[in-house]
């Protein structure tokens, strides 16, 4: 593996764990911390996106979800046949 795999793994693991993020809207300075970490995970993936020259793989599968949503039952769409 490649230095740059290895970083670009580093910060998909990264992505993932800011996605994991549970937010606790009780504590002090909650609003604050949010917006870092959305900052944080912005950065990362823009990096990956230069460090691999394609989207990330996560990316890809948001889109896939987002798409899924928009349909009646929550699964992908469906072409006509």
């Amino acid at each position: 593996m490649s230095k740059t795999d290895l970083v670009v793994d580093a910060l998909n693991e990264l992505v993932a764990a800011l996605d994991r993020r549970v937010r606790h809207v009780e504590r002090l300075g909650e609003t604050r911390i949010a917006g870092d970490a959305t900052a944080l995970r912005e950065q990362a993936v823009n990096r990956i996106h230069e460090l691999s020259g394609t989207r990330a793989a996560r990316d890809s599968q948001e889109a896939e979800r987002s798409a899924g949503v928009m349909t009646d039952d929550g699964g992908p769409l469906r072409t006509a046949d």
